[in-house]
């Protein structure tokens, strides 16, 4: 607002009505450079700052007695650690399942060098250290005899063993080495290629892309059936991610997004076995998870994108939001403004963590019993007391969008006090989308539509093997075995992960 200090109305009306007018034009600038300097700290913190968000204890001294005692109840809970446990803790005993190499270590002469006496074997110090074998490539050549009949001229040979790519070089173990170090090690293919050079074998990316597809080829079948498994239950946590897909009309990459549905039952002693599914799109249309969700009726554990709330419509879903999205508004506004407001809702939430914490692994009814117990309470305290400070606050201050955004979805926040299966927030899926950034960061982009759905179903077998305890190499290089070999299609559920079994178990 521009004034002419030189030429000021007379009229005391006039007069008030501007510096009003001045006054909010200045509430204005005010609350916006407020809300700038909020998002620039936000964007320093993401690039420069720690991952975690936990909140200095200095911020939380206010209000603590009954968290505290909380904590000493779990505290008291937990099995007592000696200083001798703990020192053996921190050097435990090698794996019994890695192989042993014996070296003997000898006196040169059974003799006593005292007395002349023979010495006699009384026992053995026996120490073990961790060794290495560096990875080998090798050619394995298949040898298969011709035999001919001297009678009739007949010639007999063994049949030649079937090939997981038609005319590839690949063995299925190097098949499997491949597709973990992608997907699981995030090594790209280009890498991989220079270290294949090292060894004096020339393999060019594209050759290896082209075992990938081969490869993903045999497990397509597996991820429908994977997929089919978990959108069959009724308690699940979805997301997405943005992953660069190559567009080589562009010349540079386009947004895809990897759709990403988790289950997760053990916090309740839930039946079903962990799982995680990633399905590809090239866009963030709300109708993809409309599509992918057609068939499934549950909980649904959501953030706050607004495609998911059309799900809330469909008869047989109903949504849960999640605590920590709305933690993460507060925890920004407190830590770019140290606003006493913001902090206070972080000691809230804070106190419902401490109990989610305490009755983790227990079952619904419990679960249930205790939160209307001890979460109810707080959370209708909180509910009051985030309306009252949201007239408080500067309407187009981030403090207010914090609080807006909490309780515009208060009814899905809540929605843990009416189901012990219910859980706070969408970490299970967040879990699950980690791997995918790390990826993301090393291979860059996927090289088109067709890499970002092999990247779903590779990294969609993968990470429910880690979920289930199972070693996703040894896996992937069995499975595709027993695939090549003929296992039957109507018995592809012997092949997921927490049903998959090998008689040479690797463990983890």
């Amino acid at each position: 607002m521009q004034l002419d200090l030189t030429n000021l109305p007379s009229d005391p009306e006039l007069l008030q009505r501007l510096v009003r007018d001045v006054a909010a034009a200045i509430n204005h600038r005010d609350t916006e450079i407020e809300r700038l300097k909020s998002i620039i700290k936000q964007l320093q913190r993401r690039q420069f700052g720690r991952s975690s968000e936990r909140i200095d204890p200095d911020q939380l001294a206010l209000g603590l007695e009954d968290l505290d005692s909380d904590i000493r109840r779990v505290e008291e809970a937990q099995p007592k650690v000696t200083p001798e446990a703990n020192s053996s803790s921190r050097r435990r005993a090698l794996p019994d399942h890695l192989p042993r190499e014996d070296v003997l270590l000898d006196v040169q002469d059974r003799v006593c060098g005292c007395c002349g006496g023979a010495l006699h074997l009384i026992g053995e110090s026996v120490s073990e250290m961790l060794d290495r074998v560096p990875a080998q490539v090798r050619v394995v050549r298949t040898i298969r005899p011709k035999y001919a009949c001297r009678a009739c001229n007949k010639v007999v040979q063994a049949g030649a063993p079937k090939r997981s790519i038609a005319g590839g070089l690949a063995t299925l173990a190097l098949l499997a080495h491949v597709l973990i170090s992608k997907y699981c090690d995030h090594l790209p293919l280009y890498r991989q290629s220079q270290i294949f050079d090292r060894h004096g074998v020339d393999l060019c990316r594209s050759t290896l892309a082209g075992w990938v597809g081969g490869a993903c080829w045999w497990l397509e079948a597996l991820h429908e059936r994977l997929c089919k498994n978990v959108f069959a239950s009724n308690h699940l946590f979805a997301d997405d991610t943005p992953i660069p897909v190559l567009d080589p009309g562009r010349g540079r990459t386009k947004t895809g997004r990897l759709w990403v549905y988790a289950r997760e039952q053990r916090p309740w002693s839930g039946p079903e076995p962990p799982a995680a599914i990633y399905l590809f799109a090239p866009d963030r249309k709300a109708e993809r998870p409309i599509a992918h969700l057609a068939a499934f009726k549950g909980i649904l554990h959501v953030d706050g994108y607004a495609g998911f709330e059309q799900l809330a419509d469909k008869e047989g879903i109903t949504l849960a939001a999640c605590w920590s999205h709305s933690r993460r508004k507060f925890y920004d506004v407190a830590e770019a403004t140290a606003s006493p407001v913001a902090t206070e809702a972080l000691r809230w939430i804070g106190e419902l963590y401490v109990i989610e914490a305490r009755i983790r692994g227990q079952s619904p009814d419990y679960r249930l019993a205790e939160r209307r117990t001890f979460s109810k309470p707080i959370v209708d305290a909180l509910n009051v007391w985030l309306d009252a400070q949201l007239r408080l606050v500067s309407g187009r201050s981030t403090l207010a969008e914090a609080i807006r955004y909490a309780l515009s979805r208060w009814h899905g926040l809540t929605r843990f006090l009416n189901d012990g299966r219910v859980e706070l927030d969408t970490n299970p899926v967040e879990r699950a989308i980690r791997p995918v950034t790390l990826g993301r960061k090393n291979h860059l982009f996927a090289g088109s539509d067709g890499g970002g759905h092999r990247w779903a179903v590779v990294s969609s077998l993968i990470t429910t093997c880690k979920l289930n305890n199972v070693e996703p190499y040894a896996y992937l290089r069995d499975i595709l075995q027993r695939m090549i070999d003929g296992h039957p299609v109507n018995h592809l559920d012997e092949l997921l992960p927490w049903s998959w079994k090998l008689t040479d178990h690797v463990k983890t």
